[in-house]
């Protein structure tokens, strides 16, 4: 039985001048019909299915509908057309870094972060040393948060988000966060989160992520699906051999 379950999601933005005209202009322009809108589709037709213990990478250059993608699986957006079905809980690491108020302290904001996640006062003073350790900001933790890298606000947040055990984990390039010697640490905090049981989307740049990780492979360009399938080797060569233009789609 599928836990992720997409079937012909397409998702559309309308872009318009309303916003910048303002009501009365809009009025004018409706009766004089000379008001303009513009649709864009982000997502066309997208199916694909997940068992419990995948790993599904996704691979696509900017613009390609990925971002969009995930925030219709994780239920921030409602898709144009077409379904999305899902058993268990979805925790969804994106935009790491927002969220946070930067007048507060890192050991503040941790705490913050943790009830806007749903943990209790007592969950968090149980693991805040593992977090602030884990995240590598132990000296830095009575600082005002403004005063953090974006690499290190991404740290924390990760650190504070991997200690929920849930059914369906979406990394946004969550595993680019941080240095070298962070990102294998918390390639094995992932990869501990997925012998859980968890089923996991990791959208990366890394192809080599990607093959290294992933049991499953989604390629999308321009809102459209490529490719999907398990022969994720074969299909990273394919994304490869396009990104060096030796083929085209």
């Amino acid at each position: 039985m599928s836990v992720l379950q997409l079937k012909n999601v397409s998702i559309r933005y309308i872009t318009g001048d309303f916003k910048e005209i303002g009501l009365k202009e809009y009025v004018v322009r409706r009766l004089k019909h000379d008001y303009h809108v513009t649709e864009f589709w982000a997502n066309r037709h997208i199916t694909f299915s997940l068992e419990k213990g995948d790993m599904l990478g996704i691979i696509g250059s900017n613009g390609s509908g990925k971002s969009t993608l995930l925030k219709a699986i994780s239920g921030i957006m409602r898709p144009t057309e077409g379904t999305v079905y899902h058993e268990g809980t979805i925790a969804p690491l994106l935009e790491l870094a927002s969220g946070f108020d930067g007048d507060l302290t890192v050991k503040e904001n941790a705490y913050l972060r943790g009830a806007m996640l749903g943990y209790t006062r007592k969950f968090m003073d149980d693991m805040y040393d593992s977090i602030i350790d884990f995240a590598e900001l132990k000296e830095f933790e009575h600082r005002p948060f403004k005063q953090l890298s974006s690499g290190m606000k991404s740290r924390l947040a990760f650190s504070i988000a991997s200690l929920v055990h849930p059914d369906i984990l979406i990394l946004d390039e969550v595993l680019s966060v941080g240095d070298g010697a962070f990102r294998k640490k918390s390639e094995a905090k992932m990869r501990e989160i997925i012998k859980g049981g968890a089923t996991t989307i990791l959208v990366s740049h890394s192809l080599s992520q990607i093959r290294e990780l992933c049991n499953k492979i989604l390629w999308l360009h321009k809102g459209k699906q490529i490719a999907f399938g398990d022969n994720v080797q074969e299909i990273c060569d394919q994304y490869q051999a396009f990104l060096n233009g030796k083929i085209t789609l």
